[in-house]
């Protein structure tokens, strides 16, 4: 039994709209995959400068204790007191 033009057209037609919908498919995994890669690089960054950032102010408090402390008044040998 033969098939008709039509029959076969519509048959081409259909799996070239499956192949296109598949291609389609593979293009958007992927850019979702990079879009991931990028959001999960942005999140590292970002805790990195965090991180940097904390520990910069760390120093920074220490640097400005060591520069407030007060020196011990200078004491005068036991000869010299009144």
């Amino acid at each position: 039994m033969r098939r008709s033009a039509k029959s076969r057209a519509e048959e081409q037609f259909a799996a070239s709209q499956k192949k296109a919908n598949q291609a389609l498919k593979d293009k958007e995994k992927a850019r979702q995959e990079v879009a991931e890669h990028v959001a999960m690089l942005r999140g590292l960054r970002l805790a990195k400068e965090a991180a940097d950032k904390k520990a910069a102010e760390a120093a920074a408090a220490v640097k400005a204790a060591a520069k407030t402390k007060k020196k011990p008044a200078k004491r005068m040998p036991q000869a010299h007191r009144y």
